[in-house]
């Protein structure tokens, strides 16, 4: 009922070009958020020059890490179920297997996996993978190796990621690391760490390199892309100490979206995820003065409840969100807007689930991710908040939210029906071997015959029908991106 999308989303990894010389094999899964996904390549880019190479054989690996996700308990369960599946093939069929953690849980849980529960060989943290090659020499040694140390600088811009399962057409581009604005809820600045952000040169570099190998898509990701702010390096937080040429100098990131916009004026691009207190309208203005910047925002809200966001050291409210999303509005009529929202927040009265059904109602997002709370140990709510709705509360909440939010879907999706709309065309459909399937620019899923069409082209599809989420129609040509 909870999962809107596949929280616990498995990436199996997969090198297509092997890199000559490479012996050993190593074989990943990736939980939680699309960064998890995008670190998990690096890892792979850090390994292969290790003498490793990806396998989606478990039984064959050398190597096996699963990068891991702590914002929910039931995505910790989910992992810790995977690391006994690991351990007993490990007892049956490949003794000298290793295995690893990396990502939230491995900063979380820290020594942990080792000591108490054994069930890993390395404990590696999200700013710790550069330090690779000497955790696996040691483990392969005999010793149990742990890295949960976090960085005050962006680790990883110099590296190339290998595309793990890439469909060769979209791929993501880290430009920050860590937030700084400490939701009680969340687990994030303490998994993730301080704020920072990555040089524009190597984001634009990574931009080029990706148009150039043929992919026509880039996700511009980070924890809170909105805060992107380089002015030579350092923290965030620590921007006030910056000389005046570096702060003259500075890019935020509507600079880097017109710089990306403006470098490769056919590729589509995309950025996740914003937040209501540090999105600017500049931004905005950016995506409506270029063509390739999709028309879709991700914008978590939470709640629809003063005194819930007040709870949750949100620094909007329920007034300021509206007022946000009239602008938004205002500066792009037709932009998709989604959502992250929470049920069953400590202390969370029926009035204030009302207050949170009725700023749905008002916005009607088109789709939405939708979640019962879940207590996270180490945050300020699990700190001062007694976890008091219970479990029958906190789930008929949720239904109610995700049934609402189907309605709001459908008739989002129905908004589309009957006009003509560019798709990027990203695989094979799942229900039919005779459809391809891509997004259009506002994040909608469209189906259509495959016709002589293929992986990668930019398609114009009349639109015929729709289900709740996804618009089915009929290719009418190239458009003119193709």
């Amino acid at each position: 009922m909870e999962k809107t999308i596949d929280e616990n989303k498995q990436g199996e990894a997969l090198i297509l070009d092997k890199k000559e010389g490479n012996s050993r094999k190593i074989f990943i899964e990736s939980y939680g958020c699309a960064m998890n996904f995008s670190d998990s390549e690096i890892v792979a880019s850090i390994l292969s020059n290790e003498g490793f190479d990806t396998t989606n054989s478990l039984e064959d690996a050398d190597l096996v890490l699963v990068n891991t996700c702590s914002i929910r308990d039931k995505a910790e369960q989910t992992v810790r179920k995977r690391l006994e599946k690991y351990n007993a093939v490990k007892r049956r069929k490949n003794p000298k297997m290793k295995i690893g953690v990396l990502g939230c849980m491995a900063e979380r849980l820290k020594t942990k996996f080792l000591e108490e529960e054994k069930m890993v060989d390395m404990v590696v943290g999200p700013d710790a993978y550069k330090d690779l090659p000497n955790l696996i020499a040691e483990v392969d040694d005999g010793r149990n190796a742990v890295n949960v140390i976090l960085s005050k600088e962006e680790t990883y811009g110099d590296i190339a990621p290998v595309r793990l399962n890439s469909n060769g057409v979209t791929a993501f581009v880290s430009i920050t690391r860590g937030c700084d604005n400490m939701c009680t809820f969340c687990v994030v600045p303490f998994t993730r760490g301080r704020e920072r952000s990555r040089d524009p040169h190597s984001i634009l570099q990574e931009v080029n390199d990706l148009w150039e190998k043929g992919y026509k898509e880039i996700t511009l990701l980070g924890q809170n892309v909105d805060s992107y702010l380089w002015y030579g390096g350092g923290l965030k937080k620590d921007f006030d100490k910056a000389s005046d040429l570096q702060k003259a100098t500075a890019t935020n990131f509507a600079n880097l979206l017109d710089i990306c916009a403006k470098a490769q004026p056919k590729m589509r691009i995309r950025f996740s995820t914003s937040n209501p207190q540090d999105m600017t309208m500049d931004v905005v203005e950016t995506m409506s003065n270029h063509k390739n910047i999709c028309n879709y925002i991700h914008l978590p809200v939470q709640s629809g409840s003063n005194r819930i966001l007040k709870a949750m050291n949100r620094q909007h409210t329920r007034e300021e969100y509206f007022d946000m999303i009239t602008t938004i509005k205002k500066i792009l009529p037709d932009c998709t807007i989604s959502h992250d929202l929470i049920t069953g927040f400590p202390t969370e009265t029926e009035e204030d689930h009302q207050d949170t059904l009725s700023l749905m109602n008002h916005v009607k997002y088109s789709f939405g991710y939708m979640f019962a709370y879940s207590e996270r140990p180490g945050t300020m709510a699990e700190r001062k908040l007694k976890d008091d709705i219970p479990e029958d509360v906190k789930k008929r909440r949720l239904q109610e939210v995700v049934d609402l939010q189907q309605d709001h879907s459908r008739y989002r999706t129905e908004e589309f029906l009957n006009k003509t709309v560019e798709v990027l065309i990203e695989k094979e459909s799942k229900k039919s071997d005779q459809y391809w399937s891509g997004r259009n620019e506002h994040n909608s899923v469209v189906v259509f015959p495959k016709e002589h069409y293929k992986i990668g082209d930019f398609v114009n599809v009349r639109t015929t029908r729709c289900t709740t989420a996804t618009l089915i129609g009929e290719a009418i040509g190239y458009s003119e991106n193709n």
